[in-house]
């Protein structure tokens, strides 16, 4: 019987995963996301064209593989409907090769007003969301109010919209939040939500499934499974640096309960890590560079969030947090994306070690607030060119083989894919 491969992120997400997803669908039968929602940002870059996914899988271009929506996944109509639109600008239709868990949580427009009061009322603390209304859907999950796909099917769905949206207006008066003033998508919340509404006839077109059932048939019809992962180990929920996180395990452990499948049925753990690391929002970030170096890397990089379009904070590699989110989720093989941001840099730093209260330590201990935690640099000889246009690892520069060889040796899991570019043809094998 095959086994559920996994790819997902090990930094605090934007590691590159949308790419790397495209690049190995060819090799699967089935692409499935397991947690998050619209906050995920997935960037795919082909034929001249980048398209950006947030919650449909990353192996929707491959017409001939099924994609699944899985129960972890929350779903925003008017968000999910907008990719579906930009879909037919490019000719794919979803509805032939997408399937949509009815376990799978709706995210209300009540939801992204309980995001911003939530936000709003935190002030100075906040924590960076996104806005998608992530963090209250999951706390309807959660607390067994909300609402899932399949109750779309339900003749008295709207009885039930109606009486979780008074619940949430409720909430947002006690907030003194305006909410029919406030705007969502820049729409007003009268018209955001008559477009939430109006999907729902069109989300009937596509196969609702008991994805659980389907996923587990599949494996038993030894067909491949790739779990996609969104957000990155670093922001989940019971890992990440709490308070600042998601909402939702981000790690190996979320596939199984935001698929349905048992921990026997999980084979490889693919993790995806930027060569350099960023985060956007608030949170802890030891190897942030608030100088020219992170400036390069953003600019270089062209990091602004695919979701929100703010400019992430940027550092150098973190080994510690890596070597953290690599046991956490028994990760088996690494693809380093992101390589020729580097290309400009004669010096590399890496975080080895932090200085923690003045003492050296390679772990993340629980007490690890912003600036608490000081890196200790190892400082590598970069390669200072451009490497955009190789296709083959033999052709690499040294110091860039040097490179990956350390971050090998530090974190004892090879590197098997080196990205060098943002289209799909930029991806390098390595023979292991």
């Amino acid at each position: 019987m095959k086994k559920v491969d996994v790819l997902l992120g090990l930094q605090w997400g934007d590691e590159g995963k949308g790419k790397i997803v495209d690049v190995l669908t060819p090799d699967y039968d089935i692409i499935a996301r397991f947690q998050g929602g619209p906050n995920a940002g997935h960037t795919l870059e082909f034929n001249g064209i980048k398209h950006v996914l947030h919650t449909i899988p990353s192996g929707i271009f491959h017409e001939k593989k099924i994609n699944i929506i899985g129960n972890g996944v929350l779903i925003d109509l008017f968000i999910f409907q907008r990719e579906i639109d930009k879909l037919i600008e490019r000719e794919v239709d979803a509805t032939k090769n997408l399937k949509i868990s009815k376990k799978a949580h709706l995210i209300l427009p009540t939801h992204r007003l309980l995001d911003a009061a939530y936000e709003a009322a935190k002030g100075k603390d906040k924590i960076g969301s996104t806005l998608k209304g992530i963090g209250p859907a999951y706390t309807d999950r959660t607390a067994r109010n909300g609402l899932r796909i399949g109750d779309l099917l339900h003749p008295q769905f709207m009885q039930k919209y109606n009486q979780l949206k008074n619940q949430h207006i409720e909430i947002l008066k006690f907030h003194n939040f305006d909410y029919q003033t406030q705007q969502i998508e820049k729409l007003i919340f009268a018209d955001y939500e008559a477009k939430w509404l109006a999907v729902i006839e069109n989300i009937k077109k596509f196969d609702l499934i008991d994805s659980e059932y389907y996923i587990n048939q599949a494996l038993k019809d030894n067909k491949s499974i790739l779990a996609e992962g969104a957000q990155g180990t670093l922001l989940d929920i019971d890992f990440g640096s709490y308070p600042f996180v998601t909402s939702s395990n981000t790690i190996t452990a979320g596939v199984c309960t935001g698929l349905g499948v048992s921990p026997d049925k999980i084979g490889k753990v693919i993790g995806v890590f930027k060569a350099y690391c960023t985060r956007v929002g608030s949170g802890p970030f030891p190897t942030e560079l608030i100088n020219s170096d992170g400036e390069r890397l953003r600019t270089d990089g062209y990091e602004f969030g695919s979701t929100t379009g703010r400019p992430r904070r940027c550092g150098w590699l973190d080994i510690p947090a890596l070597q953290y989110a690599i046991m956490l989720n028994g990760v088996t093989e690494l693809v380093i994306t992101k390589i020729d941001v580097l290309n400009s840099f004669e010096n590399i730093n890496v975080c080895l070690q932090y200085d923690y209260n003045g003492t050296q330590i390679d772990y993340i201990p629980f007490d690890s607030e912003e600036n608490l935690l000081k890196p200790v640099y190892t400082e590598i000889k970069a390669w200072n060119s451009n490497i955009n246009q190789i296709s083959t690892y033999n052709h690499f520069p040294e110091n860039l083989k040097a490179y990956i060889q350390f971050i090998e040796k530090h974190v004892n899991v090879p590197i098997s894919i080196v990205s060098n570019g943002a289209d799909r043809t930029q991806t390098i094998f390595r023979s292991m």
